[in-house]
Order: C-alpha cells, then structure tokens, then sequence
C-alpha cells in the first residue's frame, strides 16, 4: 500500500493528528479492531448514489417540514397585523445569529465525529459528542444576554420612523426567542449526532413532531382560541420554542434508544479542552459563514428602512419562501458531509469524489426548479401573507430579481459541503465573507442610493455569481491537495499500486 501519511498529517494538523498512521499503532488513539459492523460503516460500503438519497432525504424532508411551519408561524402573524410581520422581520437577523452559533457547533462536531468513525476510533468520537454538549452551554449564555438587551437592541436596529407598536412586539419576540434558546442549539446537536452516524430519518421525525405542534399552537396562541388568551406575537413565540423543545426531547430519546454507537451520559461529560478547540476549528468557520448571514439581513433592513417599514416586511417574506427552496438544499449539504468525511478518514477517493459531483448535479437542479416557481407563481406565494397591493407589487419584483441566484447558490452549498469534510471549513467562510459583506451589502447601499428600491434587489445576482467563482477556484484546490494525495482503490476498495 502506498504511503499518504505525511500530504494528510500536513492537512489535517490544524484539526486532528492522522488516525491512521503507523505511529498511532501502538498508542491509547489505535483504531478499536473490534470486528463488530457498525451502522456507520455503510457510508463506506453502500452504492453513494443510494447512500446519498437515503441519507439526504429525511433531512431535505425535515428542513422542508421546518421552512414550512416558518413560513405558517409568519402567515398567521401577518394575519395578526402587518406590523406585527415587520416586527418579526427586524428580529429575523438575530434568530439566524442564534442558529448560527447553535448549528455551526454543531456542524464542527459532526464532522469531527464521523472522520473518527471512518478512522475507527471510537472512543475519541465518544469523546466528541460529549464535548458537543458543553459547548452549547457557552453559547447559550451569550443569547441569554442578548434576550435581556432585547429593548434597546430593538430601538437600535428599527428606524426613527418605526412605530412604537413594531418596537413592542420585536422586544417581546425577541426576547422570548432568545431566554428560551437553549432547546434548539440543544435540539441541533441531537440531530448531528444521528447524522454522524448515519441515522438521519429520526431527524425528520424530530422535526416533523416540532413542527406539527407549533403550526398547530401557532393560532391558539396568537390569536387565543380554546380559551387560551390572545398573545399575538409573543403566542408565536412561544409556539415556536416549545416546537423546538418536544424536537429537543424527541433527539434525545432517539439518540439514547437508537444510537449505540454515542453513549450518552452525564458521567461522559468531561470538559476536554483540546477537543473543544478541534470541534471549533471546524465549528467556527460555519459559525461565522451563518453568523455574517445575519450581519448581511440586519443592514439590509437597515437599507431598505429607509424607503419603508413596507419594505422591510416585504424582505422578511421573501426570505421565509426562499427557505423552502434552500431549506432542503441545506438538507442534502448535511446529508454529504458525513458520506465525504467518513470516506476520507477510510481512505475512499473514489467514493468521496462521487459523493461531491452528485450533491453538486442535485443542488443545482433543486435550485433552478425553485428560480421557476418564484418566476410563475410571485403573486401567489405573496398572497399567503395577505400582502396589501403597494407589497405586492414590490415582492414580484424583489422575488424574480432574487431568485435569479438560486442555482448559482446551489452549486457553492453543495461545494461546502466537501469543504467542510475536509476540514476546509474555512473555505466556507471566505465566500460567505466575500458574498455577504463585500458584495451584498456595498452594491445594495449603492443601488438604494442611485435606482431606488427595485435595484437593491440585483446584489444578491451578483453576489452568488462571485461566489461560485470562488467555489470553483476552492474546488480545484482541495482536489489539488487533499483528494489528489489519496491512495487510489479500485471498485471493491482494494489499494491500486502505482
């Protein structure tokens, strides 16, 4: 067998020391020979096409399930009053920051967990989930701060022309959204560990529970049937973080009934300072990529403040229905990223360079089918929110302009999805940087000024079109220097001499 030791050392020393290598042989870290077939071991073994659909699915189907009791949690909300829809609007940046953090953590772990399944290393992927979990107490206690700052935080993003009205609901949501946090960072650490392990169909019934039940508190509580008194925004709120609280619960007993291959237990968590640092060397370029998401929503409402609280709202809308075209994108992303981390720690070239060209064809495909829709059926999809004609009329336009970016999107989602595999989540950030900073935000504020408010919408066509042309030039790197240095195998894994 030939020998890559020393291209992976250099490649992964900023993430974790080379489980394979001959030196590891005779330490405490040597690969568990158990014999014992484990469900993690198929991502090694299945036909990747197949392995990709099964893995993929449930997770495009549960985030599709998620964008659609978001989208239900806006539409009786703006059944409510239109100013309670922008006052969920302008809180919208702030609950992506929290996600950010929760499922960046999150994606940190999960990759790290897998390239130590495929190296079959148990213990250290013990170690990992546990890890995990404590770092979601560090980032809760950061939102619980926001939620306390809620008031002035309010008056700081709005404009002096919002309402009061606005100011008081986006307090109480925010507020709300942001105490009660812990249960989806929570919620989102049990859906990577399943993933990890390629158990991702309890993910979907995860959130399926969760979302079933806010769609179903959802009007009880906003507009106080049942007996139940009328909440209004904060009854969103509510029906939102208990959704995501029976999610939480349901991870946890599917991961401690299901998932043998994660022991969980209170007497496991052990703080481990060197595999926190490794789960945030990956963890923090997904962090901060989802995280300059939310800086990038939060100036365009500040942008688009300046023309009417209308528009902001009208923003707000679009990015609820843009989720169900990018929501099951995200799905498959997460689907990949396991299949490619796990064959890359088993040494798989053949399969991991497979696992990326399909994710790529679908992310494209999915994309350029959701560009269609928002082109036919724009006066419809603004109709669910009970749209007055002035936001109307501007959503058609916002919404073809916008989509145009959409299969461009696709492609550099589904390229992430390798980057961060390979622990290359760095790569991931310095195109969300460029995208979102250096180009959304600068062109709109410059379009707002020279073409009004139909021209701000065309940053983000151009944005997508840079930032696939820096997937491409990533692209070509790491199958430079990661993927070219692995040991050719042919179809039965068998090493290829050379």
């Amino acid at each position: 067998m030939k020998d890559n030791k020393g291209s992976k050392n250099e490649i992964n020393e900023e993430i974790i020391k080379e489980p394979d290598t001959k030196e590891n042989t005779d330490t405490k870290e040597k690969p568990e020979e158990t014999g014992i077939k484990r469900d993690s071991d198929r991502m090694g073994t299945e036909p990747v096409h197949s392995l990709l659909i099964k893995m993929s699915a449930p997770l495009m189907l549960s985030m599709f399930v998620m964008a659609m009791y978001n989208v239900v949690d806006s539409i009786f909300v703006a059944r409510y009053s239109t100013d309670a829809l922008t006052a969920v609007s302008y809180c919208f940046p702030f609950q992506n920051l929290n996600a950010a953090f929760g499922i960046g953590t999150a994606v940190g772990m999960s990759a790290l967990l897998s390239r130590y399944l495929g190296a079959r290393q148990y213990d250290r992927a013990d170690k990992v989930a546990h890890n995990g979990f404590l770092l979601v107490i560090v980032n809760y206690s950061l939102f619980f701060i926001v939620g306390c700052l809620a008031g002035p935080i309010m008056r700081l993003i709005t404009s002096d022309s919002t309402s009061a009205q606005i100011i008081s609901d986006g307090t109480a949501y925010l507020r709300i959204t942001q105490w009660l946090s812990f249960a989806p960072m929570t919620q989102s650490m049990f859906e990577r560990l399943l993933q990890g392990t390629g158990k991702t169909k309890y993910i979907f019934y995860m959130q399926v529970a969760g979302s079933i039940f806010n769609v179903i508190m959802d009007p009880i509580l906003i507009f106080g049937l049942l007996g139940f008194p009328s909440l209004g925004v904060k009854g969103a709120a509510i029906a939102t973080v208990f959704g995501q609280s029976l999610g939480c619960v349901l991870g946890f007993w599917f991961n401690r009934r299901f998932n043998s291959e994660i022991g969980l237990s209170l007497s496991k968590l052990r703080p481990d300072l060197e595999t926190m640092r490794d789960i945030y060397r990956i963890g923090i370029p997904a962090i901060v990529l989802q995280s300059v998401g939310a800086l990038m929503n939060f100036s365009i409402n500040k942008i688009l403040s300046m023309f009417s609280d209308l528009a902001v709202a009208t923003f707000g809308v679009y990015f609820k229905l843009q989720s169900f075209v990018f929501m099951p994108i995200f799905g498959m992303n997460n689907g990949s990223v396991p299949i490619i981390a796990y064959n890359y720690g088993a040494d798989r070239r053949d399969r991991l360079e497979k696992a990326m060209s399909l994710g790529v064809r679908y992310g494209v495909g999915v994309m350029s089918l959701g560009t269609l829709v928002f082109w036919l059926f724009p006066e419809e999809l603004l109709a669910l929110f009970s749209a007055p004609p002035e936001m109307t009329a501007m959503g058609v336009v916002a919404m073809k302009i916008l989509s145009l970016s959409f299969p461009f999107a696709g492609y550099a989602i589904m390229r992430g999805a390798a980057f961060q595999a390979l622990g290359k989540s760095v790569y991931s950030m310095n195109i969300s940087l460029i995208r979102q900073l250096v180009v959304i935000i600068p062109c709109a504020f410059i379009f707002a000024k020279i073409g009004g408010v139909n021209m701000v919408w065309w940053a983000f066509p151009l944005a997508e079109i840079a930032g696939t042309s820096m997937s491409v030039m990533y692209t070509r790197r790491i199958r430079r220097d990661i993927i070219s240095k692995m040991t050719p195998r042919d179809a039965d894994g068998n090493p290829i001499e050379q």
